[in-house]
């Protein structure tokens, strides 16, 4: 059964990636917040990595660290362990089992990059370097580019084992301000309505995300108020969280993130996840 509102924010990064404050500092946020459940999900292609994402020595001191955060503010937050994995094929998975001996609650699958026999194409890092790699792994052509998107995050869907999908339309982040393809165009629809039955199919939850809005790309949350109300109908449900970089955004856009999961028709979202599964409250 529903509980009535719990606000939560299951999507958290610290300084053990690219997030600015340690996970205390983020804690003693939240709790000051009136956030209930804190979900940490540090950048993940564990046992891969890069600059910004989670070094292999690093997993097991952030894991210590978060246990010792749960037992210090137990009264206080429900804190969870999680990690934001990435899926690159042939490299790393967001499975569970990939990341059993850190025994997390859940893993967020997200897809951050695009990997090409010739290199790399970042889609959200900058949109010069958006531009950059269509140009040169696509010829400009940003239907291909974002064609391989979501194939790659059907394909995720179907081999990995997570329990949320990270922003959905992550590719149209820069496109508010600088516009690299049309959100109206029959064939993006076409690719929304594809992904939105693969995630029903998949039987997982996304979020609905404001990070792209306290980092001033977008004005309104992942996925857009159109894919939203797609896996609405498909039946899918939602987390609100904030994909938050720094400990002063732990909750940054929520009152309009809710207001828009209530115009969509939802009455109910996740607030809290572990390996038992959703919990869910009202809205």
């Amino acid at each position: 059964m529903s509980r009535d509102y719990i606000k939560s924010n299951l999507h958290t990064h610290s300084t053990f990636c690219d997030g600015k404050n340690t996970l205390e500092e983020n804690v003693l946020s939240a709790i000051q917040k009136g956030i209930r459940v804190l979900g940490f999900s540090g950048h993940s292609m564990y046992p891969f990595w890069t600059e910004t994402y989670m070094q292999p020595e690093d997993f097991s001191s952030y894991c210590t660290e978060i246990r010792r955060l749960q037992e210090k503010y137990a009264s206080q937050v429900r804190i969870r362990l999680g990690f934001e994995a990435d899926f690159i094929p042939g490299v790393t998975l967001p499975k569970m089992e990939n990341y059993a001996e850190f025994k997390p609650d859940y893993l967020i699958g997200s897809i951050h990059f695009l990997f090409q026999r010739e290199g790399l194409v970042a889609v959200d890092y900058k949109p010069e370097i958006l531009q950059l790699g269509a140009e040169k792994h696509y010829k400009n052509d940003m239907r291909a580019l974002i064609g391989d998107y979501f194939a790659l995050q059907k394909e995720m869907l179907e081999r990995g084992d997570f329990a949320l999908l990270g922003h959905p339309d992550l590719i149209r982040k820069f496109n508010e301000k600088q516009p690299f393809f049309s959100e109206n165009e029959d064939w993006y629809k076409s690719c929304l309505k594809e992904m939105a039955k693969a995630v029903a199919r998949k039987g997982i939850a996304t979020e609905i995300n404001s990070g792209a809005i306290s980092r001033g790309y977008l004005s309104e949350p992942y996925p857009s108020e159109y894919f939203l109300t797609l896996l609405y109908e498909a039946g899918v449900p939602v987390a609100i969280t904030a994909d938050a970089h720094s400990a002063e955004n732990l909750d940054f856009a929520f009152e309009q993130s809710l207001q828009l999961a209530k115009k969509i028709g939802y009455t109910e979202i996740i607030y809290d996840i572990d390996t038992a599964g959703y919990k869910f409250c009202r809205i």
